[in-house]
């Protein structure tokens, strides 16, 4: 008599347990907003969810998000790269290293599952993983750029670069703002401004510049930051010296220099001090 529970499951039971409706029971799709969360799977490391409106897409926190190894390389792009390193070891230039139409469409599609991974990295506030995949997704768009047959493979990426350089930029600044680096931050984000800029300038449409969408989450994160930069007391004093004096509050004027005076001599000023503005 043989035992039931060792036999084989039936091909309707083996069907059933492909049914991803628990995995989603409780988990409601949201629309509008992005749904992810960290899972473990079944080989013991973390995974990304992406709740959609229809299932989840799930992806490798690490490596290729699909877990793939092209050509036994981390990704394509890793692939290409390398070729290109070996073309220029080989004849001493870049020269005559291309990338055909179809290989530039396969860039551009695993360039939209790096997409994916950042996006629900930010969401998770995962900053390094963020600035790691944009950073990789630039150079993609780098690749192509130069080495593409077509014209058009040449500038289709193009038009993602600002949204790429804002997500970039607001994970760095995200990581000081972490450490306290508001300065750093600061920086950090104005650099990325600079650099939409410029990509702006190179397609002659510097009026572009004041109507994207990416500058104006820069400029209003750096606000935000410039919010949250530790004031100096004396330009604190100085600044609010000059409003009294302004409005001609001399009573309000003669204390707030009483104040400066002792600040001056209970903490003198430090020679070649920066100050934030």
């Amino acid at each position: 008599m043989s035992d039931e529970s060792s036999a084989e499951p039936s091909q309707e039971g083996k069907a059933a347990s492909k049914d991803i409706t628990p995995t989603l029971r409780g988990w409601d799709y949201e629309p509008g907003t992005i749904n992810v969360r960290k899972v473990t799977g079944l080989d013991g490391l973390p995974k990304l969810q992406m709740r959609l409106d229809l299932g989840l897409l799930q992806m490798e926190i690490d490596g290729r998000p699909d877990g793939t190894r092209p050509h036994g390389f981390e990704s394509l792009l890793e692939y290409f790269e390398d070729r290109l390193a070996d073309h220029k070891r080989q004849s001493g230039t870049q020269e005559g290293f291309h990338l055909t139409s179809s290989q530039c469409q396969a860039l551009r599609e695993e360039a939209v599952m790096y997409y994916q991974r950042y996006l629900s990295l930010f969401v998770l506030e995962d900053f390094t993983g963020v600035i790691r995949d944009t950073a990789r997704n630039l150079r993609v768009l780098d690749l192509c750029g130069a080495f593409a047959d077509e014209e058009q493979d040449r500038l289709i990426l193009e038009q993602y670069r600002p949204y790429i350089v804002m997500m970039h930029a607001r994970a760095r600044a995200s990581v000081h703002l972490r450490e306290d680096e508001h300065v750093l931050a600061l920086q950090t984000v104005e650099a990325g401004l600079a650099e939409i800029k410029k990509f702006f300038q190179r397609l002659g449409r510097e009026e572009g510049y004041g109507e994207s969408n990416e500058v104006r989450v820069l400029k209003r994160l750096a606000r935000d930051i410039r919010k949250r930069v530790p004031v100096d007391p004396r330009e604190q004093l100085e600044r609010k010296l000059r409003r009294a004096i302004e409005h001609e509050n001399y009573e309000e004027a003669a204390r707030l220099r009483d104040k400066m005076t002792k600040l001056q001599q209970a903490e003198p000023a430090k020679d070649g001090a920066e100050q934030v503005k």
